[in-house]
């Protein structure tokens, strides 16, 4: 099988790889599209992601869709041609934030793309069954790569506790920003400010469902929350764009007794904010770690229309142009929101 593998800091090759051998729980993807996501792109660019180092070579993408080519005899719950998207976070089940319902802080977690543990840039790859789940016709395999995405969203909804009525800034309107803008429009947020560098991600924002957007190269972000909000602040700020910056903007943004959640993976491995703006203030920091539970919930909503994918897909690549797709998102190209690599 062709495969596209990082030996260094932007030194990413297509060769030929033996095809998986799928072992006892496992099955055997055709995969049919693989997302370029902006932890993939740090790694593509540094040949590191936080600690965690590249050493040999890898196959990078974690998010993704295929076709199953083959199951284990035990696997029942998935077939053979079933299309399906796949969790990324192979968790170990057993130890003790597993047992109590936290697979994303798994202390034995194995994540495709993420060194030692290839990743979905492949023609085939072998994965546990039991992290698939059933796509609906209504969901092409370009939908399917960004419902990880989607449950990260949902996931940082769920640790704003966002309510009715309240007031919310995302901060980077990147896949997964705009994806949590969607989710706080759903939760019956009644304005929604968000901002970044770009003028087109603001107009994907304003799509998506915020109310207010800024170029935040233009104005001073918290100036302008603070005269909006006369002063209050808002009630969740999603911190979604990984910027030195703006970890502080959000705790700035916050109102008194408010959550601040933050996403982004900053490139220098450090996250920095005031703290006596966030002490006086009483605010809730939350630290997204992935997801946990959310596949199911990010399909109902695609399916139903409630989550809007498929306009987020902005670019496509075969594999063997992979590492323009890199490069496009790396310079942030052409108005990319969303690159595709299509196997």
């Amino acid at each position: 099988m062709k495969a596209a593998l990082l030996y260094g800091p932007k030194d990413l090759r297509i060769e030929e790889r033996p095809e998986p051998i799928i072992g006892p729980g496992e099955m055997l993807l055709r995969v049919r599209a693989v997302g370029v996501c902006g932890s993939d792109v740090h790694t593509y660019l540094h040949g590191r992601i936080g600690p965690t180092v590249l050493q040999s070579p890898l196959i990078l993408g974690h998010e993704f869709g295929g076709q199953v080519a083959q199951v284990a005899d035990e696997v029942d719950n998935v077939r053979l041609g079933d299309r399906v998207a796949v969790d990324p976070a192979r968790n170990c089940t057993t130890c003790e934030f597993c047992l109590k319902g936290h697979p994303n802080l798994c202390e034995n977690l194995h994540f495709c793309g993420l060194w030692p543990d290839d990743g979905a840039l492949a023609e085939y790859m072998a994965c546990p069954a039991r992290l698939a789940y059933s796509l609906p016709e209504s969901i092409s395999y370009g939908g399917a790569v960004l419902l990880e995405t989607l449950g990260i969203a949902i996931h940082a909804a769920d640790l704003g506790k966002l309510r009715v009525g309240y007031e919310v800034a995302v901060l980077g309107c990147g896949p997964i920003g705009l994806l949590v803008i969607q989710m706080a429009r759903l939760s019956g947020a009644t304005r929604i400010f968000a901002t970044d560098l770009l003028d087109n991600r603001l107009e994907f924002a304003r799509q998506c469902g915020a109310t207010d957007v800024l170029n935040a190269g233009e104005a001073d972000p918290v100036a302008w929350v603070a005269e909006q909000t006369k002063g209050r602040g808002v009630d969740v700020a999603f911190e979604a764009a990984g910027a030195a910056e703006t970890p502080t903007q959000a705790v700035e943004m916050a109102r008194h007794g408010g959550t601040v959640c933050l996403i982004g993976i900053p490139v220098e491995d450090r996250t920095e904010f005031r703290a006596s703006s966030a002490r006086r203030k009483g605010l809730t920091i939350k630290l997204v770690r992935r997801m946990k539970h959310t596949y199911p919930r990010a399909i109902a909503l695609a399916q139903r229309g409630l989550a809007e994918l498929q306009s987020l897909l902005t670019h496509e690549f075969p594999l063997e142009e992979a590492e323009k797709a890199f490069q496009l998102v790396e310079h942030y190209g052409d108005g990319v929101i969303k690159a595709v690599i299509r196997l």
